[in-house]
């Protein structure tokens, strides 16, 4: 296929993948430090009752400045190296998100209590951090430059056009059950976002590839393709984020962070395999051996987020505390944190957190009283 413009040096294609691995890795840990710095925001912006917005802090604004540089840096990434080395990379920010996680817990644990709860998620970093060795050393080394001429060839070749017609099919059945059958299965949710996704792999690469070329001296924007291939980026996008929304609202993040990247970069892998043949030229032994390190890298991540808590049901009920005679609001034993508390969601552990009174006047109860039963209460009422 030497009229498809592929990097025959090696030393070439070697530089590229290199350049593209660590624009990805570099931009994940990019987006996952950004988005921990806006968390930080949010718990500062909470714990001062602080009347201003979010988005008028600086937090805010430094954490969105570094969401665009790490996506700016993905985004690059895909016009380097080809797609199978670029989407399971997304592990990293799965990585860097459990690691940040740990540093700024403030949970006083024992070392026994610390590695029964987070020694599945500290094995799981290990995992993922020796799968994406393995699949980064027996990736695909070959890499295509891919102007206008050559994507149209990629468009029009058979395979892509009978994989375009089983996804649209796949994506049109999924959509029936989801919207009309009411199937809200997490796995339906996401394989819709996957699908959307495998779209986003093929037309980030083929549009950041033009880009660079364009910057390189060597116009594409005057070609329609370029435009076709911009516009099913952005749609693909937009869906995929409101799908997201949608999953979100009905299970755990961590589950769907989790299921959401494996079957997304099972989907993208294949599109890179079909729609830019990145693995026409390895032999057996590489297919084999980046298939076992994807595969450990996909356990890593689903070990990372396996302990993480899940948001339990609300079910309040007030007790009244016994020293002070002060309402306090719990759910499960563990006490609900009050509005106004100095941080939320995992960073702290909210057991210590001390309850607001809702009356501040209220004489203080005896404990005979503060331990008596809610049928007591009404009986002693009557």
């Amino acid at each position: 296929n030497t009229g498809m413009g592929l990097s025959t040096s090696f030393g070439e294609s070697y530089t590229d993948n290199l350049i593209g691995t660590l624009l990805a890795i570099f931009g994940n840990l990019l987006v996952s430090i950004a988005l921990t710095i806006q968390k930080l925001g949010h718990v500062t912006l909470a714990g001062t009752n602080d009347p201003r917005s979010f988005y008028r802090t600086k937090t805010w604004w430094c954490g969105f400045v570094l969401t665009c540089l790490g996506e700016s840096a993905n985004f690059t990434s895909y016009a380097f190296a080809p797609l199978s080395l670029v989407a399971p990379l997304n592990a990293v920010s799965l990585l860097a998100s459990s690691i940040l996680g740990f540093i700024f817990l403030r949970e006083k644990l024992k070392a026994k209590e610390f590695a029964k709860r987070y020694g599945l998620s500290f094995f799981g970093c290990l995992l993922t951090i020796g799968g994406s060795y393995l699949f980064l050393s027996f990736g695909p080394n070959s890499h295509e430059k891919l102007d206008a001429e050559n994507v149209v060839k990629h468009l029009v070749a058979w395979p892509v056009l009978l994989y375009l017609f089983i996804e649209i099919i796949s994506f049109c059945l999924l959509l029936y059950f989801y919207k009309r059958r009411r199937c809200n299965y997490l796995i339906i949710i996401l394989l819709l976002v996957a699908l959307l996704g495998s779209v986003t792999v093929i037309t980030v690469k083929a549009v950041s590839t033009m880009l660079i070329l364009t910057i390189e001296k060597s116009m594409q924007l005057q070609y329609p393709i370029f435009y076709v291939m911009f516009v099913c980026m952005c749609t693909s996008v937009i869906f995929q984020a409101i799908f997201l929304s949608q999953a979100c609202a009905l299970n755990d993040s961590s589950l769907i962070a989790s299921v959401n990247y494996i079957i997304s970069t099972v989907l993208a892998i294949i599109a890179g395999a079909v729609f830019y043949e990145e693995f026409n030229h390895e032999d057996i032994l590489h297919i084999c051996m980046f298939l076992l390190g994807t595969a450990i890298c996909f356990l890593g991540a689903f070990l990372i987020t396996r302990n993480r808590k899940r948001t339990k049901a609300f079910e309040p009920y007030v007790t009244m505390d016994v020293a002070n005679g002060v309402p306090t609001l719990h759910c499960k034993r563990s006490v609900i944190q009050p509005e106004g508390s100095f941080s939320y969601g995992a960073l702290v552990n909210n057991d210590s957190v001390t309850s607001v009174p809702a009356h501040p006047h209220h004489p203080p109860v005896s404990s005979d009283s503060a331990q008596a039963s809610p049928m007591q209460l009404d009986l002693k009422t009557d």
